[in-house]
């Protein structure tokens, strides 16, 4: 994605004003299903590696760079 493309991306995105104090909640829990929840995630996580300029990391779920801590 060339900068002009990130640009042109960025003139679409939404934001919402809040007084300190006055924001909405954000446990959508009882407005979504949890399938609608992890679609929202699957759409933000997408977008946002997009804005990085970098290729969406392609991995199987097995070879994650992840480490896991098991407490005793």
């Amino acid at each position: 994605m060339t900068p002009a493309d990130r640009f042109a991306a960025s003139r679409t995105l939404q934001a919402r004003v809040f007084r300190l104090g006055e924001e909405p909640d954000d446990d959508l829990s009882a407005t979504t299903s949890p399938e609608e929840r992890l679609a929202m995630v699957a759409e933000l996580s997408r977008r946002m590696w997009e804005l990085t300029g970098r290729p969406s990391p392609s991995y199987t779920r097995a070879t994650m760079p992840v480490r896991v801590i098991r407490r005793v």
